[in-house]
């Protein structure tokens, strides 16, 4: 597919991460005004609940605009979705007679303060990057026994805080958790001092599912994708995971990115996951290309320095899709409700370069790595910025997220001293 020109002339430009291809969904406000729900088109950002009220838009979709999310229009189903995303290209292509009826529901996404996207109903977060299972598990059990002896045949995953996610641009603040050393005799109180990203994708389920569903109905719920960062306490995790896996050192946050990428837009990229040491068993097998061709990059920004990018991979070396981490999730009962967000797990490559988390960079800490500026890191520093970024690329075009970005401050002072 090539690019699709609109009449927003900088949805035409190159360097754009919003085309007429891509379309995304986010919520914004400008100044003090409510929140609501706006399409990215360019450097513009259409107001969707504006355009609703001047008619504009089909009335059979008016109703669900009404709050500041997605998800009621998500619960509309996927023939809603693709006859929006018709309705909005019509509206917006170069030629539409409707440049004048559309133009003055446009604003500036400079203006603009983004907020979450969706209501989170429920969030899990996979293990699903065959590099990064394998580098922690070599680090931690050998190489020998770097794959636990189910990775290989079902999507490892857990429970996480719906309430601690969050949209990009929200400061993280360094948690206090219980920690014990190698050297230590009993555990201590303390803040974390191997703070950690892991750079991810997430998964938004866009309708309620039946028990079980099939890979492909999985495929088929997945309203859009966002960038994820599933912000991690290494020090907390390593005392407390034995043995029902992480609890406190995952629930400090995870951010998303503002802008939900949809399906829709995404299927032109869609590619293969890799070869199985194992065939899969029938609920999670393969029904074609289950990933997205997604180039993938993390930078780190000391306070008052600049950029330093640490890493670049891609969505395509995932293990398993969203679609399969989905299907799965269904299996023993477990209803998935419209806003379920879904971390795919670690998006890491074979070379060091691809790592997607500080502690395969600097390999537990052992082996620091250098910025740009020539400073050292092994975990995240107070005051360090971390942006990830995502793009697919077209002919003549690319789909972007926005970026993913979060501020570490400092642990506040210790709650229970007295």
């Amino acid at each position: 597919m090539s690019l699709i020109k609109s009449w927003v002339s900088s949805a035409n430009q190159t360097d754009t991460l919003f085309p007429l291809n891509n379309l995304p969904y986010g919520v914004f406000s400008i100044g003090g005004d409510d929140a609501r729900c706006g399409v990215a088109i360019g450097d513009k950002i259409l107001d969707i609940r504006s355009l609703e009220k001047a008619g504009t838009i089909a009335p059979a979709q008016s109703a669900v605009f009404a709050e500041p999310s997605w998800n009621a229009f998500m619960a509309l189903g996927r023939v809603a979705w693709a006859e929006f995303r018709t309705q909005l290209t019509a509206l917006l292509e170069q030629g539409s007679s409707a440049q004048n009826q559309v133009e003055p529901h446009l604003v500036n996404a400079a203006d603009a303060q983004m907020h979450m996207p969706i209501k989170v109903a429920e969030y899990t977060d996979f293990y699903a990057g065959k590099h990064h299972a394998t580098n922690v598990g070599t680090m931690f059990r050998g190489a020998e026994n770097a794959l636990p002896p189910n990775w290989l045949h079902i999507p490892i995953g857990y429970n996480g805080r719906a309430s601690s996610v969050v949209v990009s641009g929200t400061d993280i603040r360094r948690p206090w958790g219980q920690l014990k050393g190698p050297n230590d005799d009993v555990p201590r109180f303390a803040p974390s001092a191997r703070f950690d990203i892991e750079l991810e994708m997430g998964a938004i389920v866009g309708t309620t599912s039946d028990i079980p569903i099939t890979v492909q109905e999985a495929y088929d719920n997945i309203f859009g994708y966002v960038l994820l960062n599933d912000w991690s306490a290494r020090d907390i995790q390593a005392w407390e995971y034995q043995p029902l896996g992480p609890f406190q050192a995952k629930s400090t946050a995870t951010t998303i990115s503002p802008w939900i990428v949809t399906a829709a837009a995404l299927e032109p990229f869609r590619t293969d996951t890799p070869k199985r040491e194992f065939e899969l068993l029938e609920h999670l097998k393969d029904c074609g290309p289950m990933l997205y061709d997604i180039e993938l990059d993390v930078t780190l920004t000391p306070k008052g320095g600049t950029p330093s990018t640490i890493a670049k991979t891609n969505y395509s070396q995932m293990y398993y899709s969203a679609a399969q981490q989905l299907a799965h999730h269904t299996t023993a009962g477990s209803r998935m409700n419209v806003g379920d967000l879904l971390g795919s797990g670690t998006i890491s490559g074979p070379k060091k370069s691809e790592h997607g988390s500080l502690l395969e960079m600097s390999w537990g800490g052992k082996e620091p790595f250098t910025l740009e500026t020539g400073e050292e890191r092994s975990f995240v520093n107070d005051g360090d910025t971390l942006a990830l970024n995502g793009a697919a690329r077209g002919d003549g075009y690319t789909i972007g997220f926005g970026s993913c970005v979060g501020t570490l401050l400092p642990a506040l002072d210790n709650p229970y001293a007295r």
